[in-house]
């Protein structure tokens, strides 16, 4: 398989990171806000620092940048996007929905993608062109998104609800959300994995960065589903982001306004 080492490697440093700040977890940590307010804790530093520590020892020319400040540039066009942990106010409460994350992009372009949710004993995957996978315990299985058309029948994910009145869909946002089944807002990765597994319909995130969105775009495309910005783009440096079901795509860009 294409991206083979590189997965086995993004796998085994992911496992390991989440082992670390799952024990981490269950000591509990103190947070300190960063200068754009987000919260960082010595689980996200230690944990990135596990993350470069195996990707330099295991290619050397690669680049990397990472959330807490990791930075290097690449030789040959690949670069590694991590998250250390994915979900530090999660973390922080010991809500069990944070992810620790890493990506592999070569030329601009994410290839392959790593979630793991350590207090959930699972891991998701996925690599271009190939699929998506969800581990849980010793069952793997492959992801598809739902076959549910019907908006009424269908669950939406609003990530950063405290947002709303701040996006630009602020003033449409409830009776869009009033069309639905259900709403959910459990939180970025895991939101996005609802929709990727086929137990939800659409995931709207208002506010994030690269390595928020790396591993969750190649796992959205693995699994049958859109990925675009708010601008309708399907990359990740858009700020904002969208993970649909294809029969839902015409109702959020409706909403967006972009056609």
């Amino acid at each position: 398989m294409r991206f083979q080492r590189e997965l086995d490697v993004a796998r085994d440093l992911a496992w390991r990171a989440g082992q670390q700040s799952l024990q981490y977890m269950r000591q509990g940590v103190t947070a300190e806000d960063k200068s754009d307010d987000s919260p960082v804790t010595i689980a996200d530093r230690d944990a990135e620092k596990l993350f470069v520590a195996g990707l330099t020892a295991a290619f050397p020319d690669d680049g990397l940048l990472g959330e807490e400040g990791a930075s290097k540039e690449s030789v040959g066009g690949r670069r590694w996007i991590i998250d250390p942990v994915d979900g530090t106010r999660d973390f922080v409460r010991k809500n069990r929905l944070w992810a620790n994350l890493i990506a592999l992009e070569v030329d601009g372009v994410v290839e392959i993608g790593v979630a793991t949710f350590p207090a959930l004993d699972e891991v998701y995957w996925g690599v271009r062109g190939l699929g998506a996978w969800r581990c849980h315990g010793s069952r793997t299985e492959q992801l598809h998104h739902s076959s549910i058309t019907d908006v009424r029948k269908s669950v939406l994910c609003v990530n950063r609800m405290q947002d709303g009145l701040i996006v630009p869909y602020s003033k449409k946002l409830l009776d869009f959300m009033s069309q639905f089944w259900a709403v959910r807002s459990l939180g970025g990765a895991m939101d996005a994995m609802f929709v990727c597994s086929g137990s939800a319909d659409v995931w709207l995130e208002p506010t994030c960065k690269p390595w928020d969105l790396a591993v969750l775009q190649v796992i959205s495309h693995g699994a049958g589903c859109r990925f675009f910005d708010y601008s309708g783009k399907d990359h990740i440096y858009g700020d904002n982001a969208v993970i649909c079901t294809p029969a839902l795509e015409g109702e959020v860009r409706k909403l967006l306004g972009i056609g």
